[in-house]
Formats: structure tokens, C-alpha cells, sequence
């Protein structure tokens, strides 16, 4: 029987202009650079050229929210392995690779969906799969009481 899975994340605007500011090093640099691959930087852009900073918010929040559905509570998130891109009709998309992937088979994932929403300064994400495997506390959860 197969279980869903929902992760979320929130990330302010605001966090994404302190990546931005020149005394981190970026403008897409080494520090936007360890979060997000060479393929979400290119589709992180105004059509000027300029950083897209809710895009990027958006990004990083859905990169938590599915890092939320891998259930690797104590490790680093495999920021790299974990790319959040436009699939069709613009939809946000994801997909895994490396560390990341190995996660999600792990926790035996069935495709993950993402919904991406930026207002009033920040984004939020919404990842969403469905898992075969029982969760640590499945055993403490209990609807019947």
C-alpha cells in the first residue's frame, strides 16, 4: 500500500539578495553555484539577463521540500542532486541525480511533484510522492482512536 509524502519550505526573497550581494562572491557565483546546477542558473534569468530572484527562491524552497520527501534527517542536502527545472508548460519539474537519487530509491519514492508559488516577499514549494516503505513513526501515527 502505497503512502504519500509531503514536504514544504519557505525562502525568503531576501535571503536569495544576500546570495546576490557582491561580498558573497556571486552574481551566479561560487556561492549561488554549491545550490544551484549550471542548468538552474541559466533558467534563474530575467529575458534582461538580470538573476531571477523569486525563480531562484522558488528553486531553492522546492529543493528543501524534496529533500524533506528523501527522509534523510541528519545529512547534508545533496543540493547538486537535486535540480528543480521547467518541464512541460512551464510546470516545475525535478529531477535527481547522485547522492540524491540514491536517497529517493532508497526511501522507495515514487515520482515527485513540485508546486512553486512567490508573494509578499518570499517562496514557498510543495514536493509531493507517494512511498511503499513504512516511515520511521508510521507506527505512532494511528486515525482509528
Amino acid at each position: 500500500m502505497s503512502q504519500p509524502l509531503i514536504g514544504v519550505d519557505l525562502v525568503p526573497l531576501a535571503r536569495v539578495g544576500e546570495l546576490l550581494e557582491p561580498g558573497a562572491g556571486l552574481g551566479a557565483g561560487p556561492v549561488l553555484g554549491r545550490f544551484l546546477s549550471a542548468d538552474e542558473l541559466a533558467a534563474s534569468r530575467t529575458p534582461d539577463g538580470e538573476p531571477d530572484r523569486a525563480g531562484i527562491a522558488g528553486r531553492l524552497a522546492a529543493k528543501e521540500a524534496v529533500f524533506k520527501l528523501l527522509g534523510a534527517v541528519g545529512r547534508p542536502v545533496p543540493w547538486q542532486g537535486i535540480e528543480v527545472l521547467r518541464g512541460p508548460g512551464g510546470r516545475p519539474g525535478v529531477r535527481l541525480s547522485g547522492a540524491a537519487a540514491e536517497l529517493a530509491q532508497h526511501a522507495g519514492l515514487g515520482p515527485i511533484d513540485v508546486s512553486i508559488s512567490h508573494d509578499g516577499g518570499f517562496a514557498i514549494a510543495v514536493a509531493a510522492a507517494t512511498t511503499s516503505r513504512p516511515r520511521p513513526l508510521d507506527h505512532l501515527i494511528s486515525l482509528d482512536q
